[in-house]
């Protein structure tokens, strides 16, 4: 299959937004029936071989232990439980409201119980809208929400690869249904004090120094596919720093500056998988040269950490 087939928001912009608030329904679930983790790592999904994951829940709430799965071959979201029951729901043909529905339905037949405590997507335009009020998205293209998986699995497989050369406290690659995007982040242990205005989420997210590298599918402020990276908090005189390939950029966003380069950009170049790597390791290596890190230190060349092993 092509490597980074083409994904224009504006082609599947009706479908990402349904499926970004399917993806907030079970996410919230996830986030009430799994062990809190440090920077919130229990809560993103992970990538399969049909789609995407919750991983395995449950338990320390009583319930059975069970996953919940994006299958975007078939279309379905597939409910199981440890014993071996089991529900399907078709993802085509649905509305947010009606999916949110079926969703609990399925989840009290196999006798699972979640309080879902905000049942409202967050940080979305519509964040005061209940889900099960929103019928207003209800777009399903199942060519494109294949499409979103194919891409999602090969980029998956491009930050493995970056993570690979580091040996530091690291997030697994990781699918977010906040932001509808896919990162993997590199941590310091150099604590950083958030202003008191911060909130829950951002404090615990960013409690450390990081550089996190990620790629999304375009939104309002940026309405095309991109791979991204940042530094935070961000070091002087970061912006002023080269970065490759020759078509990535700095943007200036909220005060701060996040690395750019365009999907279509790594797409159309000889060689997609290099490119992104290149522009990966030249944002990791102006910000964590200006922060202060230890670079060779944390370096895993190949995947290494023991130097003997490194030489033979």
């Amino acid at each position: 299959m092509e490597l980074f087939p083409p994904i224009p928001l504006a082609d599947w912009r009706d479908t990402k937004e349904t499926l970004h608030r399917f993806s907030q329904v079970v996410g919230k679930i996830r986030l009430a029936a799994s062990v809190r983790r440090n920077h919130w790592w229990n809560v993103p999904f992970h990538l399969t071989g049909r789609g995407i994951t919750t991983r395995p829940m449950g338990q320390i709430d009583d319930n059975s232990i069970f996953t919940i799965d994006f299958d975007f071959v078939d279309h379905q979201l597939r409910i199981h439980t440890l014993d071996g029951g089991g529900v399907a729901i078709p993802l085509q043909g649905q509305s947010v409201a009606s999916f949110y529905r079926d969703v609990f339905q399925a989840l009290d037949r196999l006798g699972v119980k979640v309080a879902v405590a905000i049942a409202r997507p967050f940080d979305l335009p519509d964040a005061d809208r209940r889900f099960a009020d929103d019928t207003e998205h209800a777009a399903y293209d199942p060519a494109w929400a294949s499409r979103y998986w194919q891409v999602l699995s090969q980029v998956n497989l491009v930050l493995e690869e970056f993570a690979s050369r580091f040996s530091g406290k690291a997030s697994p690659v990781h699918h977010f249904w906040h932001t509808f995007d896919i990162a993997h982040t590199r941590f310091y242990d150099r604590p950083v004090d958030q202003p008191s205005t911060a909130d829950p989420v951002t404090r615990e997210a960013y409690s450390r120094e990081v550089i996190s590298f990620g790629f999304w599918f375009g939104d309002d402020r940026f309405a095309e596919p991109a791979f991204y990276a940042y530094t935070a908090p961000e070091p002087a005189g970061l912006a002023e720093e080269p970065l490759r390939p020759a078509a990535a950029w700095w943007d200036p966003r909220d005060g701060s500056h996040l690395a750019v380069l365009r999907y279509d950009d790594a797409r159309g170049s000889d060689d997609p998988r290099a490119t992104v790597l290149e522009f990966y390791e030249s944002a990791y290596q102006a910000g964590a040269r200006l922060a202060g890190w230890d670079i060779g230190r944390l370096a895993c060349p190949g995947g290494i950490t023991d130097p003997r092993l490194r030489r033979s």
